[in-house]
């Protein structure tokens, strides 16, 4: 597997993108999916990968810069053909290096908390996040959770 920065171009990513955006708002109540759309990802301050095997994709990831010490994980996504080959594990050592080495002191996330969302939340949970306050804008409710990495 290797991680390049993509610049959402490639027909591969787009539909990629289009899948995860349909599952966000299908697994989510109106109105509670954070998911920032292709013109958000290219935004200033945000950084986007995505992990290939070969010319596969397997998934992609986001890190948008909240402050010059604290990241937050987006777009997260493992391709449904590819689930369980550890492209998301992948991504996610990838973001939580690439925080460290912009010397960001904390990396979080908000997610939902149904059970599309459990074998996200147990990858975060096994490399060290913990539930915590809501961060950012986002309010908290029934439906989403926040997750935090002290690095």
């Amino acid at each position: 597997m290797h991680i390049v920065e993509d610049d959402l171009s490639g027909e591969e990513i787009r539909a990629l993108l289009a899948y995860h955006f349909e599952k966000m708002h299908e697994n989510s109540p109106p109105g509670m999916a954070y998911v920032l759309d292709v013109d958000g990802l290219k935004a200033p301050g945000v950084s986007f990968w995505s992990v290939w095997d070969g010319d596969a994709l397997l998934g992609c990831g986001a890190m948008k810069e909240l402050s010059p010490t604290h990241g937050e994980i987006k777009s997260m996504r493992t391709h449904p053909d590819h689930l369980g080959k550890g492209a998301g594990a992948v991504m996610l050592d990838h973001i939580i290096k690439t925080a460290r080495q912009r010397g960001y002191k904390r990396l979080s996330l908000e997610t939902g908390s149904t059970p599309t969302f459990v074998p996200a939340i147990a990858l975060y949970k096994k490399r060290g996040f913990e539930n915590g306050e809501a961060f950012a804008e986002y309010a908290a409710s029934d439906f989403n959770q926040f997750f935090h990495l002290d690095l």
